[in-house]
């Protein structure tokens, strides 16, 4: 149960000092911020159509299609996405010495360009397409110049962006069948983005990562997730295990409520920010004091 539930800052922060080893685990709220619309409302339910599943998009031509054609009107806006205040404070956060290991449920890549070191992409990276029959890897940005010169007819002027490169728009419905997807330029075979789909299992080499990492760590901290997802919920369900305290910020709830020692219930960037500069001005109070 929380000790804190309306927890502020000072507390996140000597939560932060009295375990200076943390294992952080990212979710879609923290990317919004950059303009990546979440899955979910502050209740987790599903704020935007569920995301296609595995088994349509391997075995539906139709499936198939209507992700790329979403997917293809969708990308520039978050390729053109930028980190936030967010993935900032968390990089410094890693550089002040209090993060051992970020591990990320966002496939945008937004931590690493932020300046995180040791980030563990549990669902992988959109901005790789892995081909389906040679292996060979493409850049997203490659495939969409493919994409773009094979269907100008499926791209419309405005369309409402979705979470992870996805669009709302039925622009492209009646026509779909004339959708051409894109194909390896090596062997033609199927792509994929390089990223877990809903119903497909997380390779087991980076839960086992993530898992040791946790272990190593004197507590885990949640940035921006309601946890619905099990891949990122088990971490929360080991870590009570192993007997380390669990704090988040989020707004909204989470599946791990009932876990939690400690809660902030601001916005990612607002609240890391105000994390970064307590630690900060705590750090160079220390440094200069009279040894």
């Amino acid at each position: 149960m929380h000790d804190e539930p309306n927890a502020d800052i000072a507390s996140l922060a000597r939560f932060v000092r009295r375990h200076p080893r943390q294992f952080v685990l990212t979710g879609a709220g923290t990317s919004t911020d950059s303009g990546i619309p979440g899955y979910r409302d502050v209740d987790g339910r599903w704020a935007h159509p569920p995301p296609m599943r595995i088994d349509e998009f391997l075995h539906s031509k139709q499936g198939h299609r209507r992700y790329w054609s979403r997917s293809m009107i969708g990308w520039p806006e978050l390729d053109n996405a930028r980190p936030n205040a967010a993935h900032r404070a968390l990089a410094t956060l890693e550089a002040l010495g209090c993060i051992d290991q970020l591990v990320t449920q966002n496939v945008d890549g937004l931590h690493e360009r932020a300046g995180s070191m040791r980030v563990i992409e549990l669902h992988g990276n959109v901005h790789r397409v892995v081909c389906l029959v040679c292996g060979a890897m493409h850049s997203r940005a490659s495939v969409q110049r493919a994409l773009e010169r094979r269907n100008r007819l499926f791209m419309p002027t405005t369309a409402l962006p979705a979470p992870d490169g996805d669009a709302d728009t039925s622009a492209s419905g009646e026509h779909l069948d004339e959708f051409i997807p894109p194909s390896c330029s090596i062997c033609h075979g199927k792509l994929k983005p390089d990223v877990v789909f809903f119903g497909e299992a997380v390779p087991r080499p980076r839960v086992d990562a993530a898992h040791d990492a946790l272990e190593r760590a004197d507590a885990m901290l949640v940035v921006g997730s309601s946890l619905m997802v099990y891949s990122g919920y088990r971490f929360c369900v080991w870590a009570a295990q192993m007997g380390k305290p669990i704090a988040a910020v989020n707004v909204g709830r989470t599946r791990a409520d009932a876990l939690l020692a400690l809660k902030v219930e601001q916005r990612c960037g607002e609240a890391l920010s105000a994390l970064v500069d307590d630690l900060t001005a705590q750090y160079a109070a220390h440094a200069t004091r009279p040894h």
